[in-house]
């Protein structure tokens, strides 16, 4: 492994990154105002889960690719640019929860934040492309320690840095929904909200020139 010098430098970093609102944190927020806490834990836990995927090709040196094709890297960024879009125009059409006809929503939106929240991590190239121009700064191939090994092992660490402040800025949001749940009109506007947030950041990614 890397000196106890350059793994510190590391911590630091990462938590100094982890804890600057980014997408992550935002879209986070989104779901909770828009679906309630415990969506917002689920998708902090899709986006998690997600992140290992993206873990795994830096390991796997497989974000190489998207420099080499430039292609395949619009085609994945506007993939999860346009499907962030759908997700924050869903919510504008989200029913009230105290429809008889929809009483499982809860569950339902927790599943689906999950599922939502996962598919929008593996979509972004430019989390995969992160995790391979970071995690190089500290990594050592002179080592006999593998390389993929060390990719593995700090980029599991970056991404429990990364969820815990979502997870954060998830209960953060959820003390906001608690007070406003009493009005049928505020839960509208959250959610309304939370659309706005995720159409604002498919927007942004599809926007973007890198």
């Amino acid at each position: 492994m890397p000196s106890i010098e350059i793994l510190i430098t590391f911590f630091i970093t990462t938590a100094i990154f982890a804890y600057i609102p980014g997408p992550a944190m935002l879209y986070a927020a989104a779901q909770t105002l828009a679906r309630g806490r415990k969506a917002g834990v689920m998708a902090s836990l899709g986006i998690h889960l997600g992140g290992y995927v993206h873990v795994a090709a830096a390991a796997a040196g497989l974000s190489i690719l998207f420099h080499a094709v430039p292609s395949l890297y619009m085609a994945m960024k506007l993939a999860g640019a346009g499907y962030l879009i759908w997700l924050g125009i869903s919510l504008f059409r989200t029913k009230s929860p105290e429809n008889p006809a929809i009483l499982d929503v809860g569950v339902k939106s927790g599943r689906r934040a999950f599922i939502e929240s996962m598919a929008v991590e593996v979509l972004n190239p430019k989390t995969a492309i992160f995790f391979m121009a970071f995690l190089l700064q500290f990594i050592d191939a002179t080592l006999a320690f593998p390389v993929w090994a060390q990719f593995l092992i700090l980029g599991t660490i970056v991404n429990l840095l990364f969820s815990s402040a979502d997870m954060a800025c998830v209960m953060l949001a959820g003390v906001l929904m608690v007070r406003l749940r009493r009005s049928n009109r505020a839960q509208k506007l959250t959610r309304r909200l939370g659309g706005c947030i995720l159409v604002g950041l498919g927007a942004r990614l599809a926007l973007q020139k890198t």
